[in-house]
């Protein structure tokens, strides 16, 4: 018997509300002794006014309670929710005499690890499950919906039990060789493998996305000194959050702020402007910048529009896969050495314009707004990618064995390996330190 347990399941802190949360076998006569009332008497999804009361018969809080019998519930088991008043002190005090009554605490994210391990959710709809708690943008918010919905573990089972139709089959072959069972392994077999690979692939093609919908992407604006980068900070937060001044060098640390740009949920850092300097605190800045560029997901990099091109603007070192040229000062015309064109917006920070053409050259580069997200899977995180990743290694081995003519017992081991792989996305395959792992970063009563 799995033992029952509770936790607070809304934020901390004063509120109108607080809702504390019981599962387990003995859920609803626990509910019943901290209530002093009759198990039998609560009625399933119907909230009922009760008292929790401590060992001596003091009242601690009005309440309302709602039971929701197993396997018709978030876990599976039987559970009772709460809801108190929101003070600390009174939440603290009904937690308390539920944990008297014998319930434990519960660990976090164990609430969804017993609905997992009951059959309610897969593998994938428990991670979704804070990523919508934690979803800052609404495209975050609709990618880890359509993951709640269980896409990423419908389309990974459907190619779990492809693959398995062929390694049952190989496997037939190589085990019966008396039953005259259809090897098999010429050009059908490579296809169908070959179909499983594209399609692992173009799951893996997603992770990128997930990656920027759950953690942000690092925005960095670079330039040289008194091009406006810190005023373009201003215009895209929408308030004063860096120091503008005609004075070259004014910045001279990062300057980092979260916006939520046109959808995407984006860590926006100013740098300090890039110029040799014999100022220590500057060139530390310079550095710093430089540094900032090289880990950066986009770069915006903000020239004076209204000048000429110098020809010696500061280049990183390395190649930036997405750079967005931003011709700053439009309002004081536009040089004829700087043509627009693709990758290239015109702004003024002086009269806020340009700043919905620059927010849409911001999601083309991440080609967010090209997605549709309505039908499309859902993109995958990083521990989808490396379960993906491996079994695309596994499946791109077996065909390697089987274009050479090799053993096919070879090749059976390999597609073993990718299926077991594949298997993991969804939770397929029994792994206690994994399963540690993924609800370990859930929060308390989740």
């Amino acid at each position: 018997m799995s033992e029952t347990i509770v936790a607070v399941a809304s934020p901390f802190g004063p509120g109108a509300i607080a809702l504390i949360r019981i599962s387990g076998e003995e859920a609803l006569p626990l509910a019943g002794l901290a209530l002093g009332l009759n198990p039998g008497s609560l009625e399933e999804r119907r909230a009922t006014r009760g008292t929790v009361s401590d060992s001596e018969g003091e009242v601690i809080d009005d309440v309302l309670v709602t039971m929701f019998r197993g396997p018709r519930s978030y876990t599976g088991e039987d559970v009772v929710e709460i809801s108190t008043h929101g003070g600390v002190l009174v939440v603290q005090r009904v937690l308390g005499r539920l944990l008297e009554c014998g319930a434990r605490s519960a660990e976090p994210g164990e609430f969804t690890q017993r609905a997992f391990i009951n059959g309610k959710m897969d593998l994938t709809q428990a991670e979704a499950v804070m990523d919508v708690i934690s979803a800052q943008t609404d495209l975050a918010l609709k990618a880890a919906q359509h993951q709640l919905e269980g896409r990423i573990g419908v389309e990974t089972e459907a190619l779990r039990a492809e693959l398995l139709a062929v390694v049952a089959h190989l496997e037939a072959y190589i085990d019966f060789p008396d039953e005259d069972i259809d090897p098999d392994t010429g050009e059908q077999l490579t296809s169908r493998l070959r179909h499983v690979r594209s399609e692992v692939m173009r799951l893996l093609g997603t992770a990128e996305q997930g990656r920027i919908l759950r953690e942000g992407a690092k925005v960095v604006i670079f330039g040289e000194p008194n091009v406006g980068k810190s005023s373009l900070l201003n215009l895209l937060l929408g308030q004063e959050r860096a120091i503008v001044s005609e004075i070259a060098g004014t910045t001279r640390d990062t300057v980092e702020e979260v916006l939520n740009l046109g959808g995407i949920p984006v860590r926006l850092i100013d740098t300090a402007g890039l110029r040799e300097s014999a100022d220590q605190v500057e060139k530390s800045g310079v550095e710093r910048a430089i540094s900032q560029v090289q880990g950066a997901d986009l770069v915006l990099e903000v020239v004076d529009g209204s000048q000429p091109e110098s020809g010696n603007r500061p280049r990183p070192e390395h190649k930036i896969d997405r750079r967005i040229l931003v011709l700053n000062k439009s309002d004081l015309g536009q040089h004829p050495d700087w043509v627009e064109g693709p990758g290239t917006v015109s702004v003024s920070c002086r009269e806020g314009s340009g700043l919905e053409e620059l927010t849409a050259a911001v999601g083309e580069q991440f080609a967010f707004h090209g997605a549709n997200w309505g039908q499309e899977a859902v993109a995958v995180n990083a521990r989808h990618q490396n379960c993906l990743r491996r079994s695309e290694a596994a499946i791109s081995a077996a065909l390697e064995q089987l274009r050479k003519g090799l053993s096919p017992e070879l090749a059976a081991v390999d597609l073993r390996i990718g299926l077991d792989a594949i298997g993991e996305v969804a939770g397929r395959v029994e792994a206690e330190e994994l399963l540690g792992e993924i609800f370990g970063r859930f929060c308390i009563g989740k």
